[in-house]
């Protein structure tokens, strides 16, 4: 769905308080959520907006944010190890 917000703790509310805590103890986490938050709100922003964007441009933005989605998921999942 166009606009839709994609927060990671809005994505994995089983883990929202894990998400939580990972922005504050690694450093490393933080850095890839906020650029995560970056894209996302920068995505629905074009989405919304109807802002003119090369098809490529979008859909570079959308593969990068997928991939820090995964790469975030599996650090959520893989903390308590």
């Amino acid at each position: 769905m166009l606009g839709e917000s994609h927060a990671l703790a809005d994505d994995f509310p089983d883990y929202k308080d894990r998400i939580h805590s990972l922005k504050h103890l690694d450093v490393e986490f933080a850095s890839m959520a906020r650029e995560y938050h970056s894209l996302d709100h920068q995505i629905r922003g074009l989405e919304m907006n109807d802002v003119p964007t090369s098809d490529e441009e979008f859909s570079r933005l959308k593969m990068r944010r997928v991939e820090l989605k995964d790469q975030l998921y599996n650090r959520i999942i893989n903390s308590d190890r």
